[in-house]
C-alpha cells in the first residue's frame, strides 16, 4: 500500500472519528485548536515512520540535541528507554541531552509559559510543512500530555470550622474562607500566587474564576476583551478576599510550588491548583486529608468551563536538523499515553473518549476525569500573539486594583486600554506589511 493510500485511509479514519467525538462529547465548543492540534497526534506518527527520506551515498550521523528539562518532567529512567527504542530504529540519528548550557537543544519540552513565549520571540519551527495540516493558525508544538485545575481543600480544616462538604458557590467560599480565618491557628482561609517566576499563575489562581463564572476573553476576534459586567464582579470578589483579609499573605511573592507546600503543612484550607499536584499531596497528606473538586461559581448560570495547562513538544527555528527532529518529536508524540500513565494525568489527552486505566481506578482521577467530562474548555493566552504582553499588563494593573484599592471597574479599564493599544499597534503594522508587498 502506497504512502498516499496509507494517507488517505488514515484521514478518513479521523473525520469518522471526530465525528464521533462530536456526537459523544456533546460539546462543540470543546473541540477548539488544542484539541485539533492533539488529534494530529494519530495522523503524524504513521506518516512521520514512513516519511521517505533523501538517499545519500553515505549514512551520516546525526546528532540531536534534548532540553534536559524533560528528565525533571518525565523522569530520567522513562527518557533513557525512549531513546534507546528511537536509536535502535533510527540508527543514523543520536540523541543526546543538552547539559552543556553552550549547547543548544533542538528539541524542546515546554509547559504553557515556555510556548507562548517562545512562539512569541518566533523561537519556535513550524510544524505545519510536516503535518500538512492547513490552518489559520501556525503549528509550533504538539502537546503531550495536560492537565486541568482545580480546588483543592483540606478536609480536617474545613472540618473545625464546621462544615462537611466543600464550598459549591462563591457565597460559600467566602463564608467557609471567613470561618476558617478566625480559628486561632494561623491557618489562611485560601491562597493564591502571583509571584515573578510562576507562568502558571494568572490562569490558575485569577482567570480561573472568570471561566468557571462564563468568562471568556475572546470575544472579539484577535484582541482580547475583558470589559463586562460578570468579569468585573469576577475581579470585585478576589479582592474582597483579599481587603477582607481571607487569603495568605505574600500574594505577589510566592509561587504556586511554595502555597502547593504550604497547603500541604496545613497552612490554607482552600487553593486552587492542577491535577498534576495530586500525587504530590497524596504523598504528603494522605488520601483522607483532602479533596478535590469544581471552582465554585457565581450563581449566573454560565457555561463551566475548566483551565488546561499541557506540556509540548516543539522544534528549535535554529535546529540544524528539522527532518530528523521532526522524526524524534513524532515518535515522542506517539508515546502520550505512556507520559500520561507516567504522571497520572487527568484528563491527560482531551481528545480521549474513554479515561486509562490509571484514571477508572482511583477515586482521585476518576472525580477530576468526571468534572472535566461534564465542562467546557476554557480558551486561555497560551500560543496566542502577544500572550506575556497581555498577562503582564493585566498582573501589574491587577497589583494596583489590590494594594492601592482601586475599583474593579477601574482596573479592568485600564487592562482594556493597554490591550487595546496592542491591537493597534499589531493592526497598524500588518497594514505596513500589506503595502510593502503591494509596492
Amino acid at each position: 500500500m502506497s504512502l498516499l493510500e496509507k494517507a488517505s485511509i488514515i484521514k478518513i479514519y479521523i473525520k469518522n472519528l471526530k465525528k464521533s467525538i462530536l456526537n459523544i462529547m456533546r460539546q462543540v465548543n470543546k473541540i477548539d485548536i488544542f484539541i485539533i492540534l492533539v488529534l494530529l497526534i494519530i495522523i503524524i506518527v504513521p506518516l512521520a515512520v514512513n516519511r521517505p527520506f533523501a538517499a545519500e551515498p553515505e549514512s551520516k550521523q546525526v546528532n540531536l540535541y534534548l532540553s534536559p528539562n524533560c528528565e525533571d518532567i518525565f523522569g530520567s529512567g522513562l527518557m533513557e528507554e525512549l531513546l534507546l527504542e528511537f536509536e535502535e530504529n533510527n540508527p543514523d540519528i543520536r540523541i543526546r541531552m543538552a547539559y552543556d548550557t553552550a549547547v543548544k537543544p533542538h528539541i524542546l519540552f515546554l509547559n504553557e509559559g515556555d510556548y507562548s513565549a517562545l512562539a512569541a520571540e518566533n523561537a519556535l519551527l513550524k510544524l505545519d510543512s510536516f503535518t500538512n495540516y492547513e490552518s489559520d493558525t501556525k503549528q509550533l508544538a504538539i502537546p503531550v500530555v495536560s492537565f486541568m485545575d482545580m480546588l483543592f481543600y483540606n478536609i480536617d480544616i474545613l472540618t473545625a470550622a464546621g462544615f462537611d462538604h466543600p464550598p459549591k458557590t462563591r457565597a460559600e467560599f467566602t463564608a467557609y474562607a471567613r470561618a476558617v480565618s478566625r480559628l486561632e491557628n494561623d491557618v489562611s482561609g485560601a491562597a493564591i500566587s502571583l509571584g515573578s517566576g510562576d507562568n502558571h499563575a494568572l490562569s490558575r489562581d485569577i482567570f480561573s474564576w472568570i471561566w468557571t463564572a462564563g468568562g471568556s476573553f475572546w470575544t472579539n476576534g484577535n484582541t482580547p476583551s475583558l470589559n463586562t459586567r460578570a468579569i468585573v464582579n469576577d475581579i470585585s470578589f478576589i479582592g474582597t478576599l483579599y481587603r477582607d483579609g481571607f487569603l495568605a499573605p505574600g500574594i505577589f511573592k510566592t509561587t504556586g510550588a511554595q502555597r502547593l507546600e504550604e497547603f500541604a503543612e496545613g497552612k490554607a484550607a482552600m487553593m486552587i491548583a492542577s491535577t498534576q499536584a495530586i500525587p504530590f499531596l497524596r504523598e504528603r497528606m494522605g488520601d483522607s486529608a483532602f479533596g478535590i473538586t469544581t471552582i465554585p461559581d457565581a450563581g449566573t448560570g454560565g457555561r463551566y468551563a475548566i483551565g488546561i495547562s499541557a506540556i509540548y513538544i516543539g522544534i528549535s527555528i535554529d535546529a540544524d536538523h528539522p527532518v530528523e527532529a521532526w522524526s524524534f518529536l513524532a515518535f515522542l508524540a506517539g508515546k502520550s499515553n505512556i507520559f500520561c500513565s507516567e504522571l497520572k494525568a487527568v484528563p491527560g489527552l482531551v481528545s480521549n473518549i474513554i479515561s486509562g486505566e490509571y484514571i477508572q481506578d482511583d477515586v482521585f482521577y476518576s472525580k477530576a476525569w468526571n468534572i472535566f467530562e461534564a465542562s467546557d474548555i476554557a480558551e486561555s493566552f497560551s500560543g496566542k500573539p502577544h500572550a506575556p504582553e497581555y498577562e503582564t499588563i493585566f498582573l501589574e494593573e491587577f497589583r494596583l486594583f489590590l494594594e492601592e484599592n482601586r475599583t474593579a471597574q477601574a482596573a479592568v479599564n485600564a487592562i482594556q486600554q493597554r490591550w487595546d493599544e496592542i491591537g493597534k499597534e499589531e493592526e497598524t503594522d500588518e497594514n505596513t506589511d500589506s503595502l510593502d508587498k503591494q509596492e
